[in-house]
This record gives C-alpha cells, sequence and structure tokens, in this order.
C-alpha cells in the first residue's frame, strides 16, 4: 500500500498480510486486487480494542461504512447506504499486497483450529451463503434448497447440512454429484429434472437469474407455503429480472424473491463458530499467488473445485 493508504485517521484501524482470495468483474485502474484474506496484524490504532499485533485474523468483501446509521447500529453494516472507502477517504484497495488496512469492525478473528488457507473462503463466499440461511431459518425440521453448486453453492450444502437442515442440491453437471453428496446432501437433483412441488422451505441460488438459463418460475413452484427464494448470483450486465407473473409465480403458494448481501460480524462471528464446532470445511485447491491467472483461467473454464485460494508466504 502506499504511504497515503496506511495512514491511521480514526485510531480503528489495523493493517495486515497474507492469504488471498478473489473474484473480478469489471473494475477500474489502477486497482489492487484481492477481497478474501487471511493473515497476521501488524500494526494497530491506538483506539482498537479487539486485536493485537501478530494475531491472525481475516478480512472479507467489506472493509468499513459510515457507523452512523440504523443498519450500522443494528448489526446490518453490510447494508450501510454509506461509502464504502477509509475514514480518511482513501479509496479502498484488495489483498494481492503486502498488507491491507481496515476498521476493526471488519476484521475477524480466526478460531485456532480453522487452518488459514480454509478460513479464507470463508469471509466472502461463506458468508455470502451463511447470511441467508440463518436469516431465514435455515435448521431442524426445514428442506433447504441451494441451486448452483460452486464456489458459494459449495458452501450453503456445508452450512445448510451443519446447521441440520434436510438439504437439496440442485445442480447442472453430473460429474458433481457423488462431491456433492460428500458434501452432505440429502438429495442431488439435476436441474433438467422439473423441479419438485411445494416441497423447500428455502432456496438459496448462486447462479445467474438474469439470463435466462434459470427458470424462476418452476423454482419458486418448489417452495411451501411462504417459502422464500434468495438469490445471492450477482450477474456481470445489467440485465432485468425475468418477467415473473404475480398470479403464476407468488399466489399459489404465497412465495417470496429476495436478495442478501454479504453478511454482517455478527453473523461472520456466528459463521466461524459453526465451522470450529461442526469441523465444517470449504473444498479448496490452493496455488501460490504468482499462478493466480490460471486460477481465473479455471474458473471460467469450470474447472474449480471448489474454491481457488491464492497463497504467499506471510512470516
Amino acid at each position: 500500500m502506499s504511504s497515503q493508504s496506511q495512514s491511521n485517521a480514526n485510531g480503528r484501524e489495523l493493517e495486515f498480510k497474507g492469504y488471498a482470495m478473489c473474484g473480478l468483474g469489471r473494475v477500474q485502474s489502477a486497482l489492487v486486487a484481492g477481497h478474501e484474506i487471511v493473515g497476521n496484524v501488524t500494526r494497530v490504532g491506538d483506539k482498537v480494542t479487539e486485536f493485537k499485533v501478530g494475531q491472525r485474523v481475516g478480512l472479507g468483501a467489506q472493509i468499513g461504512s459510515c457507523m452512523q446509521c440504523r443498519a450500522c447500529k443494528e448489526d446490518y453494516e453490510n447494508y450501510c447506504p454509506g461509502k464504502r472507502q477509509y475514514s480518511d477517504g482513501v479509496v479502498t484497495q484488495g489483498g494481492f499486497s503486502t498488507a491491507i488496512r481496515a476498521h476493526e469492525r471488519y476484521v475477524f478473528p480466526i478460531p485456532d483450529e480453522i487452518e488459514s488457507a480454509h478460513a479464507a473462503s470463508m469471509f466472502c463466499a461463506g458468508l455470502t451463503v451463511y447470511s441467508p440461511l440463518k436469516t431465514y431459518g435455515c435448521g431442524p425440521g426445514k428442506k433447504v434448497g441451494i441451486v448452483g453448486i460452486g464456489g458459494l453453492g459449495h458452501y450453503a450444502v456445508l452450512w445448510a447440512k451443519a446447521m441440520g437442515a434436510e438439504v437439496y442440491a440442485f445442480a447442472l453437471e453430473p460429474e458433481k454429484f457423488d462431491d456433492i453428496k460428500q458434501m452432505g446432501a440429502d438429495h442431488v437433483i439435476d436441474v433438467r429434472q422439473k423441479p419438485l412441488a411445494q416441497t423447500l422451505d428455502l432456496i438459496v441460488s448462486t447462479a445467474d437469474i438474469v439470463n435466462g438459463s434459470l427458470p424462476i418460475n418452476d423454482y419458486l413452484s418448489t417452495l411451501w407455503v411462504h417459502g422464500v427464494f434468495i438469490t445471492v448470483g450477482l450477474p456481470d450486465s445489467n440485465s432485468p429480472l425475468p418477467s415473473l407473473h404475480p398470479m403464476q409465480a407468488f399466489a399459489g403458494n404465497g412465495c417470496m424473491l429476495g436478495g442478501s448481501h454479504v453478511g454482517s460480524k455478527k453473523e461472520c462471528l456466528e459463521m466461524l463458530e459453526l465451522a470450529r464446532t461442526k469441523n465444517v470445511r470449504p473444498w479448496i485447491e490452493t496455488l501460490p499467488m504468482k499462478e493466480a491467472g490460471k486460477a481465473l483461467e479455471n474458473v471460467k473454464t469450470n474447472k474449480a473445485r471448489y474454491r481457488y485460494i491464492l497463497t504467499q508466504d506471510i512470516n
């Protein structure tokens, strides 16, 4: 980072360096990429209370918020309408660097039982699907569907099973079916089959639902009365949602369609505790940082199984 970005305006920021994991969309140069980072704290501000130098911590996709609005005060800082930037106005940068700075509210202590490489992708991919599962009641006695079993979807299967739900995994690639069963899914369903009718209490979809490849009406019909379909898949385009008829899509079972954005610190700490106590670990492949290009190409060609972690020496 530049000397400017290392400045500490409000005393509650800290910097650390280590592992990083990233998926990129459209960006403006110049840019330091990388948004799922694990490393050791190297410096702390004089008002930091949660962390100390040398501690192993993680950082996700969000690095700051206004701290003053209703969302921030009610543990929904991930929905803060304010700008995500440093308190001194410097535009945030990522973790493919020697160090990164963040407010302590967006830094997470990692339990000793969880390896750094396993923890890294929990802070965006893992949290992005944990949050809606927790919010909408995933647990014992619930039937939960997961659409799209990739970097995010495989986490959703792992969390939902660890939370005690009956898990229905909807996948396209037959070569993944055995993997998905090993992850703990109770039912693996080929998406080309007609979905079940009025069965599921909750669906979390990691798929792109705007390009027409996902039959939203069919999936909404699988929901039980007042069931919820939450999409966390973010398309690259600005395309709108497909047309949905109020009677056909929603009236028959009173279902709801919504979205979710990453997760709060409160939820992240709960997620880490679930991973620790239930021994939940992602399915990952590690590559040195210099092979980031290879990881990106393999993601594009659907070769990832199921999350790439880019590593560098953090000592």
